[in-house]
């Protein structure tokens, strides 16, 4: 069975790996269920080269792809883990509301940049 939405996200981020640990025991139901998959891009690289993606752009914002082969990216992302999430759909679309979806996307891009020269500076890559 192939899942729902596969979340590419990088491990040499302390945070991001923390981030994906802590969501992946909050998301257990729908990792067993099949419906999400985490997979470290530092183990296949060039997995979303197909969509012209790197590492890097993983290390800068978390990529996913669905069943229909549709990539999301940062915020995106986060939200369509959401609404691939038995009892999170809701998170999903409220995050997705038209006001609260800029905010949101505002919001992830910014500390996704943060983080990314934090990274860079603790020579983490």
């Amino acid at each position: 069975m192939n899942p729902k939405l596969t979340v590419w996200y990088n491990t040499k981020c302390p945070v991001c790996n923390a981030g994906i640990e802590w969501q992946r025991s909050r998301l257990v139901q729908a990792a067993r269920a099949g419906l999400i998959e985490f997979r470290d891009i530092n183990l296949v690289p060039d997995a979303l080269s197909r969509f012209g993606a790197n590492v890097d752009d993983v290390r800068r914002r978390l990529h996913a792809v669905d069943t229909e082969g549709q990539l999301h990216v940062g915020a995106d992302c986060a939200i369509a883990v959401w609404l691939a999430t038995p009892g999170h759909v809701w998170l999903g679309r409220l995050l997705g509301l038209p006001v609260v979806y800029q905010i949101t996307r505002f919001g992830y891009d910014r500390f996704a940049d943060v983080l990314y020269r934090w990274n860079r500076w603790r020579g983490h890559w």
